[in-house]
């Protein structure tokens, strides 16, 4: 195994998946109360979590006059609350229900003097139990979590290699708690059409505010089948778009999610992890850009694209 391969962790779906059920309900109330203390911003921004050295993270929120983090270690399987006054307090990552988790939570957050109200039921997922009441997930196998965020490390520099070759409007990279997956999205500057909404308990208005503009959107999403996909797609799709080659070998168009997807377990047992999925992000964005007719010329960083590759070189910028 190469040392770039070696890298990359092995997720089998059926060793981890009541952990990852589990571990999406805990980030979504976490994210609850970081959308709830935030100043909104466009396409839901202000809401998302970010990969960090030990987990993902809420990044500094406002709490009054103070500051506040909440992060999850993955190393210590900790969830790390912290003030900017100095309070701290943490509650453990261990098997436990979703409604012991939330009433941990929360009572740090009194403790803390963090006065937050948030919507206490899971959205963007078919069948919810309200967060006090769910003792059906309570699984946290402390492996797994841990090579979920090793994967998370992974994915999060590539995507911001690929986001760094697009100099039009480009979202944060970013874990959405609501869908649980890791995305990265580049905007055209354009108008799009009414999104049609329909996403299990979410607000039509929230998506269609999400996709208000033009996008090719890319990242990695844990679920389905296997080990996880890496997924692409446009909104709006332009005709012809499903139809697009892309690359690499084993990449496809899923009818059912609208979509084209990767599998995980076929970039992270690539010789090149980083250039394979490189191939896909960059061919399925210009299946998106070049039947839209997107200003390519005006939006991308053109002369880096061809001289970049897993060897990356420095880029410095003077304001």
């Amino acid at each position: 195994m190469s040392d770039a391969t070696a890298m990359w962790p092995a997720l089998p779906l059926a060793a981890w998946q009541d952990t990852r059920d589990t571990l999406h309900l805990w980030t979504q109330i976490v994210g609850k109360v970081r959308l709830a203390l935030e100043p909104w911003m466009n396409h839901s921004w202000h809401t998302t979590l970010y990969v960090n050295a030990r987990g993902l993270t809420t990044s500094l929120m406002p709490a009054g006059g103070r500051g506040l983090e909440i992060q999850f270690d993955f190393c210590r399987h900790l969830l790390e609350l912290r003030t900017t006054d100095g309070g701290e307090r943490h509650v453990r990552l261990e098997p436990r229900s979703v409604a012991d988790f939330y009433a941990e939570t929360m009572a740090r957050l009194t403790e803390l003097d963090v006065v937050v109200n948030i919507l206490a039921r899971p959205v963007e997922i078919p069948d919810v139990i309200p967060f006090a009441q769910d003792e059906t997930h309570a699984s946290y196998d402390p492996e797994y979590a841990h090579r979920f965020w090793q994967s998370l490390v992974q994915v999060h520099r590539v995507l911001a290699d690929f986001r760094s070759r697009f100099q039009g409007k480009a979202s944060p990279v970013h874990f959405f708690w609501g869908g649980f997956d890791l995305a990265v999205t580049r905007f055209s500057g354009r108008d799009a059409p009414l999104h049609p909404g329909g996403i299990p308990n979410c607000a039509d208005w929230v998506m269609q505010e999400a996709y208000s503009q033009e996008v090719s959107s890319c990242g990695f999403w844990p679920a389905g089948t296997g080990e996880g996909l890496f997924y692409s797609y446009a909104y709006a799709e332009p005709a012809g778009f499903r139809d697009w080659p892309v690359e690499p070998k084993g990449a496809s168009y899923d009818e059912g999610l609208g979509e084209f997807v990767l599998p995980y377990e076929l970039v992270r047992t690539a010789e090149d992890p980083d250039a394979t999925l490189l191939s896909f992000l960059q061919t399925t964005y210009e299946a998106a850009a070049e039947l839209a007719k997107w200003d390519r010329g005006h939006l991308e960083r053109v002369n880096e694209v061809a001289d970049r590759g897993p060897a990356r070189r420095p880029y410095h910028v003077r304001p």
